[in-house]
């Protein structure tokens, strides 16, 4: 089983650190969320210069907010992301849960599960090589992988797990462990019902930091401050403290989730870091098995 780190947003300069020892320690993956009315760094910009910094670590977004983006230019930057990248590229992918993202970007929030299902046959279309669409020709370059970057969705529902099965290669996934469990073996019956061959790849998302109390305490922070506010969509009242409640802090707790991720199937954990401190970097790589 693979394990990868989500990277810290809150100060973007330290990012190159970041997946510089992360690409020279045991890591597999670093990945980036999005958001657009938040001081995030845009994450397809930031991982190209990540990408450019590395030599073998995959780059990750977790998860694009794909309806908020014009899908023409959106298959352009992640086919020349995954070539300059070597094929390094996974393009996570999701619909988001903030009203504010919606309203900055000109996107209705109604319907866009059906606008992800277009923008998905128009990915992969021009990945495939074939005409963006009437009296426009093909959009090139072509993606390292044939077929286009391997795409994960994060999703929590029905529609979004039939969605891994027409267009996707796997679900990326942030739920609490049983809920997750849930969701991966839906996953992979979704995959065997569509006739898709081999299986789908699982992954485990987990909010954590590793460090002095300072370190914890800032990344908690970091997270209630990401989870609260009234934009967030279909949440309850306690979503932000029951979040960071659930962020993991120990060694032992790391260790747990390793293997409670191991017996549910997963194919990959990724550690999504919250503090800005990168000697959480050696920390994480001196608990891995």
């Amino acid at each position: 089983m693979n394990v990868g780190l989500g990277l810290p947003i809150g100060d973007p300069r330290t990012l190159l650190d970041w997946a510089r020892r992360a690409d020279a320690g045991p890591f597999s993956t670093i990945g980036l969320l999005d958001r657009l009315v938040y001081d995030n760094p845009e994450p397809l910009v930031t991982l190209a210069a990540l990408a450019g910094a590395t030599t073998r670590i995959r780059v990750q977004t977790g998860v694009l907010i794909a309806p908020m983006r014009q899908p023409a230019l959106m298959a352009k930057q992640a086919a020349t992301l995954d070539r300059l990248s070597g094929g390094r590229l996974t393009l996570g992918i999701g619909l988001g849960a903030r009203r504010d993202d919606y309203l900055a970007a000109g996107v209705e929030l109604r319907g866009r599960g059906a606008l992800l299902d277009e923008i998905m046959t128009v990915l992969r279309r021009v990945w495939s090589g074939g005409p963006y669409g009437v009296g426009v020709g093909p959009i090139g370059p072509a993606p390292a992988r044939e077929g286009g970057p391997e795409v994960l969705f994060g999703t929590f529902s029905p529609a979004g797990i039939q969605r891994i099965a027409r267009f996707g290669d796997g679900l990326l996934c942030s739920a609490p462990p049983a809920e997750m469990t849930r969701l991966f073996r839906a996953t992979e019956q979704a995959w065997q019902a569509a006739g898709r061959d081999g299986r789908p790849k699982l992954v485990a998302q987990v909010n954590a930091a590793l460090g002095p109390d300072a370190v914890i305490e800032e990344a908690r922070g970091q997270l209630h401050r990401y989870y609260s506010g009234p934009q967030f969509l279909n949440a309850p009242d306690d979503y932000a403290d029951s979040t960071v409640r659930r962020m993991l802090g120990t060694r032992d707790q790391i260790h747990d989730a390793l293997g409670r991720a191991r017996d549910m199937g997963a194919d990959e954990v990724m550690f999504y870091c919250w503090s800005k401190d990168v000697d959480q970097v050696d920390r994480f790589a001196d608990v891995m098995p």
